[in-house]
């Protein structure tokens, strides 16, 4: 509940403040697990904080020697307790943001908002460039793959939308990758280098 009510930015803002309390302070689940269910979520329909949560949820029941049934009902108590305070805050709330949206200090309040999300979602980032994700620092198959996949990727997400190119008297429109393909083509490209 805690999580819910203090994330202002959508999914990518939560996975810091999950990761602080269920690996750091409670240590509900290992640091690896968290990145595993990380990259689950983010492949998983929704909405990624939400499916963060849920998974948290029956993996520390599952660690806790619960069983899975018991561990359905933890994700779903955690997926309940990241939404409710949220849903009832903006209950209460939007009706009176909407009559005062033209308020210079709500404008204000806004706008720092906005500047607080940018930093929370980049400690999102910071949180996963770590031993788990990557490897050790080195020379070794898991760091350089791993490197040159965030750079790829990363560099991808750059692309201007939409480009047209002159080649050979044709025109043609370049496109930015989906993230989806990124996704699958990183997955995919992961899978046979670990497998080799």
């Amino acid at each position: 509940m805690k999580i819910g009510l203090f994330t202002f930015g959508g999914g990518y803002a939560m996975i810091s403040l999950i990761q602080s309390e269920v690996v750091v302070t409670h240590g509900w689940i290992t640091a690896q697990e968290f990145t595993d269910i990380l990259a689950v979520s983010q492949m998983t329909p929704g909405p990624v904080g939400i499916n963060v949560a849920t998974y948290t949820g029956y993996t520390a029941l599952l660690h806790a020697g619960y069983s899975p049934l018991l561990a359905i009902v933890g994700s779903l108590c955690t997926s309940a307790a990241v939404l409710l305070l949220p849903i009832l805050l903006m209950l209460a709330v939007s009706r009176w943001l909407l009559r005062h949206s033209d308020n210079v200090v709500v404008k204000s309040v806004m706008m720092m908002l906005r500047l607080t999300v940018i930093g929370v979602i980049a400690s999102a980032a910071v949180v996963l460039l770590n031993v788990d994700s990557f490897g050790r620092v080195g020379w070794n198959r898991q760091f350089v793959v791993s490197v040159l996949l965030f750079v790829a990727v990363f560099s991808c997400s750059l692309l201007p939308r939409e480009r047209q190119i002159q080649l050979g008297g044709r025109s043609i429109v370049l496109r930015r990758p989906s993230p989806i393909w990124l996704l699958i083509i990183s997955g995919a490209i992961g899978a046979i280098v670990y497998a080799l």
